[in-house]
């Protein structure tokens, strides 16, 4: 089993993501963003004397083209990176089989990437929040994926460290643990961030909502078909060497 054909299987799983991706985004997230720039306009027109502009990217495009595009183009990205860090981890995870680790990676991935930033700073729609702070709240963000990236991978190497002597019980709660106390600590260190003014809380809601839903969607597809993919390799692999062994034996 080599780093290639994990990239390989990661990028198409990746690309079911994808797809997987845009079908959520446009059915459940889109009707919500709609709603979000509605308000957004409305604000706008409230208080300035409003006049048309030609859009340089019509609203059906970016909804539609642009959004398959997008989706195509992270899902395939996002799937080769975990196909990588999935080859990197075979083996050094404890008694697991190249398709329980890829399943952990996967797990692991979307909670430290999707789930536990969006809790510190959720998703917002561009009406939401000053201008003026919208690289400082882009950077706050950034630092906390980077600590939660960092912080998973230094508790999974905690806990496979203690498997050999403590066992999986031990392994997994002090893991698990260590994870959750570095992120509380990181998420009461660093500042929060307010600004969503008289923007309609239900309007808001939904659409962080939708926003978490798709990010799921996208992680979900992308571990189940690549872990399924990885197990099925692992497992054609193992029926090669053992006839290859039988054969030697006779």
């Amino acid at each position: 089993m080599t780093p290639r054909a994990f990239l390989l299987r990661g990028l198409l799983a990746g690309l079911l993501a994808g797809i997987a991706t845009f079908v959520v985004a446009f059915t459940v997230g889109e009707p919500h963003v709609q709603a979000a720039i509605d308000v957004e306009e409305a604000h706008t027109a409230a208080a300035t004397d409003h006049h048309d502009e030609p859009e340089l990217v019509s609203r059906d495009t970016q909804r539609t083209w642009g959004l398959l595009t997008a989706s195509l183009a992270i899902g395939t990205a996002l799937g080769g990176l975990v196909g990588l860090v999935s080859a990197g981890v075979v083996g050094r995870l404890g008694r697991l089989t190249p398709g329980q680790s890829t399943a952990l990676v996967a797990v692991a991935g979307w909670v430290a990437v999707t789930l536990v930033p969006f809790l510190k700073y959720p998703a917002s729609p561009p009406a939401v929040g000053d201008p003026d702070t919208i690289g400082q709240r882009t950077t706050l963000f950034f630092v906390f994926l980077l600590v939660s990236v960092v912080a998973a991978a230094a508790s999974i190497a905690l806990g496979n460290l203690l498997h050999a002597t403590r066992g999986a019980y031990v392994a997994v709660l002090a893991g698990t643990v260590t994870y959750l106390a570095l992120m509380v600590a990181t998420g009461l260190v660093m500042p929060s961030v307010n600004e969503v003014g008289d923007f309609p809380a239900d309007t808001l809601w939904y659409f962080r909502r939708a926003s978490l839903v798709t990010n799921a969607a996208l992680w979900a597809v992308l571990g189940v078909a690549l872990t399924g993919l990885v197990g099925g390799l692992h497992r054609r692999e193992s029926a090669t060497v053992a006839r290859r062994e039988l054969a030697a034996s006779l």
